[in-house]
């Protein structure tokens, strides 16, 4: 008699889960009616009145979410996709990124948020070269509202910069390699960019400076390999130099610009300042008397270097409403949190993590040319500064 009971009891739990899996619409979203399951999951199902009990649930409210969906197959009844093509074709639920990650790279690997903060925070770790408090000062003077940000008015009196080491910092290589490719550049879009082989392999030697003769770069690297966005250092290094000083046209099709003198050297276009986006250019410019500091509108909650602030200025008769820049960090740790972003979230906004402090960057790719197997070039990359 136990026997029997016990497989009485084995068949019944059986029944009750085969049943339970014909009685749901997990996975089933949008497909059309099949008569082997119990209740249906389509559109019909509601004018027939078979739907199964969790179809509004799974289906209904979750039809605009990738929650419980991520990696599934394509059916186009979906209101929206969350499988790994989505991207491609522009019609990925809007919580793709959160909930299923976003592909980096060329190799098609997933590279999660939450890796990316700790690759980050690894990264911020490591920055050896960044400005001390003794090397350092900085006076922010006047906090103007985002409905400020426009006005054009001069509040403060004094520099941003009171006081840099230049001796301890500008002597180190990364510095060095920076300084030397920052002069490079004709700020007016609409005129062409020439280099001369000297300044090429100034190109280069930022390049290996930043990124192979320093431990962070050399994590970096190390942290796409073993997500296999690169197969070698020197195919890193050489994509990095691509992306970021391959020329392409902002105006006129002239070749006058690329990624790096956008967001490190700052550009001119439209009458207003773009991009603009590493201190050190700033500092220089401000010491040269080039450009005169207005205000602030953000200043990150970090107690030391480096920092986030949000700046208005005016750069030799141009005004720069909101440049975001970080403050104070070495050359390479730039190089890195930006490329690192682009890399892994092109076009997106990358959530990285420093000093357990979040910080966005805002990337944008640009679209109108490309390099190598149709790869795009950095359109822009900042810190997004929140409201206030």
């Amino acid at each position: 008699m136990k026997l029997i009971a016990v497989l009485a009891l084995l068949v019944t739990l059986f029944h009750q889960g085969y049943s339970n899996s014909l009685d749901s619409c997990v996975g089933r979203c949008g497909y059309g009616t099949d008569s082997a399951f119990s209740c249906q999951c389509n559109p019909s199902c509601e004018r027939y009145n078979d739907c199964c009990s969790d179809y509004i649930d799974t289906c209904k409210e979750g039809a605009r979410s990738c929650k419980g969906r991520c990696g599934e197959k394509y059916n186009s009844q979906n209101e929206c996709h969350c499988n790994s093509k989505c991207p491609q074709y522009n019609n990925c639920c809007s919580d793709y990124a959160d909930l299923c990650d976003s592909t980096g790279g060329d190799g098609g690997t997933v590279i999660t948020d939450s890796e990316i903060k700790a690759i980050s925070e690894t990264l911020f770790a490591l920055d050896s070269n960044k400005a001390s408090a003794s090397e350092l000062v900085i006076d922010p003077q006047a906090l103007v509202h985002d409905s400020q940000t426009s006005s054009q008015t001069d509040l403060s009196p004094g520099r941003l910069f009171r006081y840099l080491d230049e001796q301890a910092l500008f002597s180190r290589p990364t510095f060095a390699a920076l300084l030397a490719v920052l002069d490079n550049y004709n700020r007016m879009t609409g005129q062409t960019e020439g280099f001369t082989a000297q300044q090429l392999a100034e190109q280069e030697t930022f390049v290996r400076e930043t990124m192979a003769n320093t431990e962070l770069g050399r994590e970096l690297f190390a942290f796409l390999y073993t997500k296999g966005v690169y197969a070698s250092e020197a195919e890193f290094l050489q994509d990095l130099k691509m992306m970021w000083f391959g020329l392409y046209s902002r105006s006129s099709g002239k070749m006058d610009s690329s990624g790096f003198e956008h967001i490190f050297a700052g550009e001119v276009k439209g009458g207003k300042v773009s991009g603009f986006h590493n201190w050190v250019q700033f500092y220089l410019l401000e010491k040269s008397g080039k450009l005169n500091y207005y205000s602030h509108s953000f200043n990150g909650p970090w107690t030391s270097y480096p920092d986030v602030m949000g700046m208005q200025f005016m750069w030799a008769g141009y005004f720069k409403q909101v440049g975001s820049a970080i403050i104070g960090c070495s050359p390479e740790f730039d190089f890195a949190m930006y490329s690192l972003c682009y890399i892994t979230r092109p076009g997106k906004q990358c959530r990285l993590s420093l000093g357990g402090k979040e910080l966005i960057i805002q990337t944008y790719t640009w679209d109108n040319s490309s390099y190598g197997n149709g790869k795009k070039f950095i359109g822009s990359a900042f810190p997004a500064t929140p409201s206030n």
